[in-house]
């Protein structure tokens, strides 16, 4: 597949990245020269000089020949222009970073539509919505729901005091039908784990279960979850401010912002929101705020050490639920090691939200798991396709794949060896990289 990017920012320049992984043919379009030439020298890829807003450095890119353009600069009018002249030039699909979440709404989606912005991607209302679950589920480093829940998958970091540690998976599967590990991470290594494995103390453990089934899953981890109430915020950054809108008036939120027109700019938004002009880096400043007092902090400044540095303080003072959001990807383990609680990167959710369009399969949902290198996606199953041809057990899956579950209709099922997958299931199937491209003949 060829693809065309514009813009080198960070969402681009990790999708450049992953899709040039997978043997796409790709082409970065940036005005600024030093952007482009830090990523050519070490990702396959063409590189082109030029606006996105110019019908003749787009044309350079050669878009009547490309499948699908991606338009992620920093400014949303550029993004929602670019894409519209792309489609004028004759690429197959575009897709519009946008930062107004009016364009989603459907009857400006369908006018936008007709112009040619045949898919919209907001990250930071994705990265907001990755903080809102993280907040409201306490008892996970991650949750991920599929068809409205009808499947969960659970990353829980497991402890020295729970029940599940040191038994293979042999023996769980056989005491817990309605639950399967689908993968591990143990000292920043994601494993896909087989009978004879077993889990240890530290590792991230990935179940998918059904909601009724979540209960056993947290006996099984020793996990307690609880209710949160207070919530301080470290910075009033768009996706500060994004995740206050969705959690509404349930919470008790203060914001620690030190830019002073942004403090008066999510106070005049927010009335369920107390702003607090200071430096969210004053230990004092905090402890007077009531920070130990609270029952979650989220770090948003824009600075990812800050971040990290600000959930480890609010652990050290007993916050028992933090969520960091770390945008610098060379943090993400160390973030991980310092155990900080949860962690948001809204590059990689950005990045797994369009990668499914790149994918030859009906894919209804994938998700970059935070805490592994790994995805996860919901596959719908096609007629005579592969998959839907043998039980599990007989269809030769890759090793670096493992299928978590089935929706059928309005139900959910653990995926075990004699199930047979039919026409019209969702299948949440965990992945490495590695094994991405192998899933496609299974699936198309």
């Amino acid at each position: 597949m060829k693809v065309v990017i514009a813009g080198a920012g960070e969402v681009g320049t990790h999708l450049a990245r992953m899709l040039s992984n997978e043997n796409h043919d790709i082409v970065l379009l940036d005005d600024s020269p030093e952007k482009l030439s830090k990523i050519s020298g070490d990702v396959d890829l063409l590189t082109i000089t030029g606006s996105a807003h110019s019908f003749q450095d787009l044309k350079q890119t050669g878009l009547a020949k490309a499948d699908l353009f991606i338009a992620v600069t920093p400014f949303e009018e550029r993004n929602v222009l670019a894409c519209a002249m792309a489609s004028y030039l004759g690429v197959g699909r575009t897709i519009a970073r946008i930062n107004n979440s009016e364009y989603l709404k459907p009857n400006y989606r369908a006018k936008l539509n007709n112009m040619g912005i045949h898919e919209l991607i907001y990250p930071e209302s994705l990265a907001a919505k990755e903080i809102v679950a993280s907040v409201k589920q306490t008892g996970t480093r991650q949750l991920i729901e599929f068809s409205q829940g009808k499947l969960m998958l659970l990353g829980i970091k497991v402890r020295e005091n729970a029940p599940i540690l040191n038994k293979s998976f042999e023996e769980l599967a056989k005491e817990n039908e309605h639950l399967l590990v689908v993968a591990i991470n143990r000292d920043n290594q994601t494993i896909i784990p087989k009978g004879s494995d077993f889990i240890m103390d530290g590792d991230i453990v990935f179940f998918v279960s059904t909601r009724n089934e979540q209960p056993r899953v947290f006996e099984l981890t020793a996990k307690k979850t609880f209710e949160v109430k207070n919530v301080m915020f470290l910075g009033g950054s768009r996706i500060a401010q994004k995740a206050i809108e969705k959690m509404g008036d349930q919470y008790r939120i203060k914001v620690i912002e030190e830019d002073i027109e942004k403090c008066q700019q999510v106070a005049e938004k927010y009335s369920n929101a107390l702003v607090i002009n200071g430096d969210c880096r004053n230990l004092k400043l905090l402890k007077d705020e009531g920070l130990e007092k609270m029952d979650a902090v989220v770090a948003t400044t824009g600075n990812s050490e800050t971040n990290i540095l600000g959930c480890h303080l609010a652990k050290t003072v007993g916050v028992r639920r933090t969520v960091a959001e770390v945008e610098n990807l060379a943090f993400m383990g160390l973030a991980e090691n310092m155990n900080i609680g949860s962690i948001v990167n809204k590059k990689l959710i950005a990045a797994s939200y369009i990668y499914r369009f790149t994918l030859n399969a009906a894919i209804s949902k994938v998700k970059c798991l935070t805490a592994s290198d790994a995805e996860v996606f919901e596959f719908i199953a096609k007629a005579d396709a592969k998959i839907t041809q043998k039980p599990i057990k007989d269809l030769d899956f890759p090793d670096e794949a493992k299928i978590g579950g089935i929706i059928r209709g309005d139900d959910g099922y653990i995926a075990h060896g004699d199930t047979q997958i039919q026409e019209g299931d969702k299948v949440v199937v965990f992945t490495l990289p590695s094994g991405i491209r192998k899933l496609e003949k299974f699936f198309k």
